[in-house]
């Protein structure tokens, strides 16, 4: 498979580290020396020190020869123009642009239908925006996602002391909880991932993934001595794209939101844009400003700047003054296996929003969703079993899987099952596979053809 990456900052650069550890052909291009040099010194990849949306660069990259052309320069513009330039010299090429701004929100449609098109436009801000609101549903919740069109919840949490989940083995789930238990696709314990096996038992503190249906939520996350509570106040700090976005969606909710935003021009757009949401001038990281605008009585507090540290700092100065709960925007890739160690449970990250949906669309075999796990350690993968694929017609037990992955559900029509060794995987199920991120690549061959590989 060969992959022109256009735009080599963090999210061009961490997509190329993901495709070339899998050995795809990667050419990456962008108009910096510096961070073409950068790539090139870091990664097997080739990299083209010109304008992406030049159409002699993207001949020159090959772009007759590639499967996919992903536009992500920090440009809304250059990354349209190199996508529908791309459609123009080779049709055949699909094209994904990364467009943040909302004034593009209603023409997404409009780019994927008449030529030449894109054909996957992804806005990671309208995702991160999602994944903020998940999270306020559930405050313990360290992170969540969602499967088979939401009808699946894929969810991170502590394990409590009280929870009767704690020393359990997962092979005595089935007697103890009987229908009702937690599909266990991860744990972390002292800062290692772990894929559980029967004999696993879960200890107090383990941050534990599980998967559930939608409508089993709330009796699943019980088990974990948490409850899922009514969300009344909301307090936002930094109202760029993602807190007007975030705002707009809790105002239609009638939730009450205080914006404090530092920016006072910026206050007036957004004055004029909220019905309801209160806007305030001032320093979000003003301890004062904080206790004035009862930070204590949040249910959440979510820090949105554009300033990982004032973030953080704003996270932690609102769980010491007593919010409930916290929500910490942070695009530091090096920052995010820090921050559960300082005490901030809850990340939000645009940049990893924008990479699980580019390594969606880029997946082989038929992958219907792709959620990053724990940073870029692990994925949580969502495909259609075909019938060419490793995976079907054989009971599972018989299925050498690799080591660092795990088959965790199996979706047949509305029914959404537990495997067993005996299972078998049926052409045109939904499987849902948790996978450490080193053998992501002999998934993709499983779920493509019928191989052995161990």
């Amino acid at each position: 498979m060969k992959i022109i990456i256009v735009g080599a900052g963090e999210v061009g650069y961490h997509i190329a580290s993901r495709l070339a550890f899998e050995n795809k052909d990667v050419v990456v291009i962008d108009k910096s020396m510096e961070a073409i040099r950068r790539i090139t010194e870091n990664l097997d990849v080739q990299g083209i020190t010109a304008s992406g949306s030049s159409p002699e660069t993207l001949e020159q990259a090959g772009i007759r020869q590639a499967e996919i052309l992903l536009a992500v320069t920090d440009s809304d513009e250059a990354n349209l123009v190199a996508c529908l330039m791309a459609d123009m010299l080779s049709p055949a090429t699909r094209t994904l642009a990364r467009i943040r701004n909302a004034h593009y929100d209603n023409y997404h449609d409009a780019f994927k239908a008449a030529p030449p098109h894109i054909n996957t436009v992804i806005n990671p801000e309208i995702e991160v925006v999602k994944t903020i609101h998940r999270l306020m549903k559930i405050p313990a919740a360290v992170d969540m996602g969602e499967l088979v069109e939401g009808r699946v919840k894929f969810v991170g949490l502590r394990l409590d002391k009280h929870s009767p989940m704690a020393g359990v083995r997962l092979k005595d789930f089935a007697s103890m909880f009987g229908q009702t238990r937690p599909l266990i696709a991860a744990v972390v314990r002292r800062q290692e991932l772990i894929i559980p096996r029967g004999e696993h038992r879960l200890e107090v503190g383990d941050l534990v993934y599980f998967i559930c249906e939608n409508e089993r939520l709330k009796e699943t996350v019980a088990l974990f001595d948490t409850t899922t509570i009514p969300l009344r106040r909301v307090m936002i700090v930094g109202g760029g794209r993602i807190g007007e976005r975030l705002a707009t969606l809790l105002e239609k909710q009638s939730i009450h939101t205080k914006i404090i935003e530092a920016d006072m021009d910026r206050c007036h757009v957004l004055s004029e844009g909220m019905s309801k949401a209160v806007v305030l001038h001032g320093d979000g990281s003003d301890q004062n400003l904080l206790l004035e605008e009862n930070v204590g009585d949040a249910d959440v507090v979510v820090a949105l700047t554009n300033d990982e540290e004032t973030n953080i700092l704003v996270s932690l100065l609102a769980k010491n003054l007593g919010a409930r709960s916290t929500i910490t925007k942070v695009s530091k890739f090096s920052y995010i296996p820090l921050m559960s160690t300082i005490g901030l449970q809850k990340v939000v990250s645009p940049r990893l929003s924008a990479i699980s949906s580019i390594l969606h669309d880029v997946r082989k075999g038929k992958v219907l969703s792709a959620i990053s796990v724990l940073g870029e350690e692990a994925e949580m993968i969502e495909a259609m079993a075909l019938e060419t694929s490793a995976v079907t017609g054989r009971p599972l037990k018989k299925i050498s899987f690799p080591k660092g992955a795990i088959l965790v559900s199996i979706i047949r029509e509305d029914a959404i099952m537990i495997p067993s060794g005996e299972s078998v995987v049926e052409p045109g199920d939904r499987i849902i596979i948790f996978a450490r991120r080193q053998v992501v690549h002999k998934l993709e061959k499983m779920l493509t053809v019928k191989l052995e590989f161990f």
